[in-house]
This record gives C-alpha cells, structure tokens and sequence, in this order.
C-alpha cells in the first residue's frame, strides 16, 4: 500500500510541473522549441537580406530552424492590413520573440503587443517612429538594431564625385518615418555645406514615374535615403535619371546594384545577422528595456562602374582604390 501511495504522489507532482507556468494561468509550461516571428514589410533586395542575415544570426548562436528553433516568417507585401493580421497571428500563437524588419513592420508588431518581445531589423530612427524611450534604454518590449545610413560620409561621397554640383536632389516617400527623419538630417547638412537641396516626395510608387521626370530636369545629382518604397521602384528612378545623365546616389548598397552610382553602405546581410544574434540574446533571457539600440556607424564604399560608363562619370582613383580594399565595385 505504501508503494502505491507513493507511486501516486510522484504521479500527482508529475502532473503538477506540467502544468505551471509563469504567471500561475493554468497553462501547460512551454517546451523547450521557440517561436520567433519575423515581419518583413515586402519583397525586395535589401529587406531580404536582412531576413536572411537574421536567420544566419540565430544559426550562429545556436538556434537552427526546423531543428531547435520554429521561425514564423510572414511577408506583408506593403499591405497595412496585411501587417495587423501577420502581427496578431504572432500574439495568438504565443511567439517567444518577434522581428520586424522596416519601420511600418516594426510599428505593426508594437501595436499587436506589449509583452513579447519584439526586436527592430533595421529601422532608421525607432525613437522618432515611437518605438523606444531612447536609443540607451529602450524601456518596454522593446529593442533592436537600426540601419541609420551614415549620411555625413554620403554626402562627402557626392561632393568628391560631384566636385562641380550646383544643385542636389532628394528623393524620398513622404509617409516613409525612416525616410522623412533622413530628408531633415540631410537638409541640415547640406545647409551646412552650402548646398543647394531641392526636395521631391512621393506617396506611393504610382508616383515615381512623374516625380522622378520633374526632378531630373531641375537637379544635377539625387540622392535617395533608406527608402523601401523608392527602392521598389528603383528601376523607374534609373531609367529617367539615366536619360537625362543625372547619377543617382542611393543610401543602400542593394539600391546601387539596381542602377545606383556610389554610396557609403551599411552592408544589409551584416545588419541582419546582427539582429539575428540579438533575438537570440533574448531568448537566452536578456532583457529588450534595458538593451540599447546598436548602431553601425561607418558604411563600406560601394561603386558601380558600369553605371559611370553609362553617364561619362570618371571616379577618383582614391575612391577606386579604397572601393577594391575594403568595398565593391561593380562591373
């Protein structure tokens, strides 16, 4: 009879670990596979980059999907509704962490909850879009890496390859938090270097044909911020600045694969890989309030010479040198 009592004890406290959780809700206690969510806002080269750099980061520090990890990826398409839905699917199936990757992403997931954690992949300014307290100590649910593009250097790089420029374009999404915060940055410093800087905003990418057209007749350069929607449609900026012999000079390095002259790039895989090992800190048990944003300050020097070739543009062979040392150039 003892041996039977006891054998019902052992089974009873059995039951009793199974069923504890956190908050003493009743619900059975999580098993040892995560569940990340990552929230990318559309298709295009450097957000996927980044979603690629980010499951590599995980993969890094020990969380391999489909072994010990499930990642939930969902690609919003640039639809807003499309962001709710994708974010509240996260919050219901109870994700351990969430990712967004873009601005609007990233607001999404703020949205659909404040107790997971969610982590940025890439957003320019997430004290000015309302996503952190400050860039120290975020506070809340809430931390991550931003790919703030390094504008001073940017607009070093225009003037060396531009040494005779009178007037520069910027070409930007005007609803774009990342992209407007950029435009006020770079309109003090060209104030600050004496450059004249004529702004053109877009709402959508229905926009891009006619702007970019009207933009190109008045501008002897443009430059173009982290801008997902412009570089959606960077083919269209290319082909109107390419038939009136104006570069484009974009922030992101993908955006100079697409047609772009030359920039000072925050490598986008980098940034993800970054955020991937982020997550994982989580994970582990670090604390989003209280993890500070990370930054990458300085960009690699990105040339496209074939894009030269085309506009009879002659890089200095510093440039070029520093390009094959530590950038790319593009054939």
């Amino acid at each position: 009879m003892k041996r039977l009592y006891a054998l019902i004890a052992i089974i009873v406290i059995f039951l009793g670990f199974a069923f504890v959780d956190e908050g003493g809700t009743g619900k059975p206690a999580k098993v040892a596979k995560p569940t990340v969510g990552i929230l990318q806002l559309m298709s295009h080269p450097a957000l996927d980059a980044i979603h690629h750099g980010i499951v590599h980061g995980l993969a890094e520090e020990g969380y391999h999907s489909g072994k010990n990890i499930k990642i939930d990826f969902q690609n919003a398409q640039n639809d807003q509704s499309n962001l709710m839905t994708m974010s509240n699917r996260f919050v219901n199936e109870d994700a351990d962490a969430t990712i967004g990757i873009a601005t609007p992403s990233a607001q999404a997931l703020a949205n659909a909850t404040s107790k997971i954690p969610i982590v940025l992949g890439a957003v320019t300014d997430p004290q000015g879009a309302g996503l952190v307290k400050n860039n120290q100590r975020p506070g809340h649910n809430i931390t991550g890496v931003s790919d703030q593009a390094p504008l001073k250097e940017q607009l070093g790089l225009i003037k060396q390859v531009m040494p005779n420029m009178k007037t520069l374009g910027i070409f930007y999404t005007s609803s774009d938090d990342s992209a407007s915060a950029q435009y006020k940055q770079f309109k003090q410093l060209c104030k600050q270097e004496n450059i004249t800087l004529k702004a053109y905003s877009i709402s959508n990418t229905n926009d891009v044909d006619q702007v970019s057209q009207q933009m190109v007749q008045t501008v002897d350069a443009v430059y173009v911020p982290t801008d997902n929607t412009v570089a959606s449609a960077m083919q269209t900026l290319v082909k109107n600045s390419n038939a009136a012999k104006v570069p484009v000079f974009p922030a992101v390095d993908t955006m100079v694969k697409s047609g772009g002259l030359a920039t000072y790039s925050i490598n986008q895989y980098k940034l993800g890989v970054l955020t991937g090992k982020m997550t994982a800190d989580i994970l582990k048990g670090k604390k989003p309030a209280t993890t500070p944003v990370k930054f990458i300050r300085h960009g690699d020097l990105i040339l496209n010479m074939k894009q030269a070739h085309r506009l009879g543009i002659t890089f200095p062979s510093s440039l070029v040198k520093e390009a094959q040392k530590k950038g790319e150039i593009i054939k």
